[in-house]
């Protein structure tokens, strides 16, 4: 557009200097080349005058836009430092959040190391109050004929039943307290191998076969997380067979299969019932490494368990330190099948603590039961790759608990907790009981563990038959825990 009126203004002076040379050789009587001479000059006389013009003109709206850009410059700036300022405001309240939520954090997490130790030491105290019930108890009544004076973790209802009840007090509680062993060993001596052959062939084919749970808890709260199910025949005489007694005979005349068959359906069943009233509960389920090898048998619990596979992540299935060593290709293919199927595993029997958990944790193992006497054992820190009180966190790394089995008593409980073991199992917690029928009453059982258990009726109670399912020396226990925390009165 200024190109356009340019050029316009230039013609136009072209014309008026024209104009003017012919006015002037009109009138002075010039000629032509005075007149063009004069033209001329009235020419640039005129463009030069024009070009000042235009850039006095332009200077002039070049220093107007000058002027707003710089305005606008000093708006933008006020804006930035607006929002630094805000930004710094903001910043300083966040670092005042964090500084308050950390000084909370740092409060509460002295809170729970001062509960800790509370703990620690009220499981102190009530270890030192059982051990002088033991051995006031052993002073009062001397121990009976045949069992060592030594031995009041395993049968505390020895060291308990004359305090708390001195007119009942006979030896009929201390057999209740632990049926099952006892009537194996009675059982086992009197058969010879083909004769335990057969009691086994007739208990599975008469589904004489009883399943004992027995709880796994959490330490130090003592809570029921799982429960492992013990598997225990029963002959035409209705005498016991514990586990260690028939599984080695079943193995051998080939009928283990068909045990661990029988033991998962039984399991299963178990577990649904259990998780009515506790989604969070799991079951362990023990299988043979026999099984594990066997096409056929193998193939049959697989079908079974691909079709149960939505309680996988509730249903552990345990195998022996042994077999995992002793892994072959069938073995450890068939082992990846369960844990595509979701599957979880555990490794139980174990014998020392050279553990590789990478290894395991690629299996799919997420349990370790280690006997509470092996970790506690002071020469196990110079004979394994690791000091026992490291292994939880180790394991912890690579998403594998530690579970310590065989808790007798409330020492190795307090030893246990300056290890980080979450989880306990053993027979100061409760000894492993049968499984009470579908339709029996709710208050049949024992009432002593108030977790939930596969019951029918409304009671909390662990399902299991028999007076005996529990021993007195549990009222030292879990109660004395509780009397001691609420203080007198």
């Amino acid at each position: 557009m200024i190109r356009i009126s340019t050029i316009f203004i230039a013609i136009c002076m072209v014309l008026v200097a024209a104009s003017l040379g012919l006015v002037v050789h009109a009138v002075a009587g010039f000629n032509g080349t005075e007149s063009a001479i004069v033209a001329l000059t009235a020419l640039t006389f005129l463009v030069l005058y024009n070009a000042v013009s235009m850039r006095l003109r332009d200077r002039s709206d070049v220093g107007g836009q000058i002027a707003d850009l710089s305005r606008g410059t000093a708006d933008l700036a006020r804006q930035v430092a607006e929002f630094g300022r805000r930004l710094a405001a903001v910043e300083g309240r966040v670092v005042s959040a964090n500084s308050t939520s950390s000084d909370r954090i740092q409060a509460v997490l002295g809170e729970i190391n001062e509960l800790g130790v509370l703990v620690k030491q009220l499981a102190v105290s009530v270890a030192s109050h059982e051990d002088l019930l033991a051995s006031g108890a052993a002073a009062a009544a001397p121990a009976p004929a045949g069992r060592p004076a030594s031995e009041p973790q395993n049968e505390p209802s020895i060291a308990v039943e004359p305090v708390a009840a001195p007119a009942v007090a006979r030896p009929a509680p201390v057999a209740a307290a632990k049926p099952v062993p006892a009537a194996a060993d009675a059982a086992s001596p009197l058969r010879n191998q083909p004769q335990l052959l057969a009691a086994v062939k007739n208990a599975v084919e008469e589904s004489r076969l009883d399943i004992y749970l027995q709880p796994m808890v959490t330490l130090p709260q003592r809570k029921v997380r799982f429960y492992e199910a013990v598997t225990r025949l029963r002959d035409d005489k209705d005498q016991i067979l514990a586990a260690d007694d028939f599984i080695p005979t079943a193995e051998a005349g080939g009928l283990i299969g068909k045990i661990d068959h029988m033991v998962m359906l039984r399991c299963i069943q178990v577990l649904r019932r259990l998780m009515v009233r506790n989604k969070d509960v799991g079951v362990f389920c023990n299988v043979s490494a026999a099984t594990l090898g066997n096409p056929v048998n193998f193939a049959q619990c697989l079908d079974f368990l691909e079709a149960n596979r939505a309680l996988a992540p509730s249903f552990v299935l345990e195998f022996k330190q042994a077999t995992f060593r002793r892994l072959g290709p069938t073995e450890t293919e068939n082992l990846a099948a369960l844990s595509q199927r979701g599957y979880r595993f555990s490794i139980d029997h174990v014998t020392d603590l050279r553990i590789e958990p990478r290894d395991l944790a690629d299996r799919g193992v997420r349990f370790i039961k280690v006997p509470a006497a092996l970790l506690l054992d002071p020469k196990q820190s110079s004979t394994s790759d690791i000091h026992p009180s490291d292994l939880s966190d180790l394991l912890g790394r690579f998403g594998i608990d530690l579970i310590a089995e065989k808790i007798e008593g409330e020492r190795a409980v307090v030893d246990l907790l300056d290890y980080d073991v979450r989880f306990g199992q053993g027979f100061l917690f409760a000894p492993p009981r049968p499984l009470r029928p579908e339709g029996a009453s709710a208050t049949g059982g024992a009432t002593a563990n108030k977790e939930p258990g596969p019951t029918n009726g409304s009671s909390n109670t662990i399902p299991v038959a028999g007076p005996a399912a529990e021993s007195p020396m549990r009222a030292t226990g879990n109660a004395a825990l509780a009397r001691r925390a609420a203080g007198p009165g």
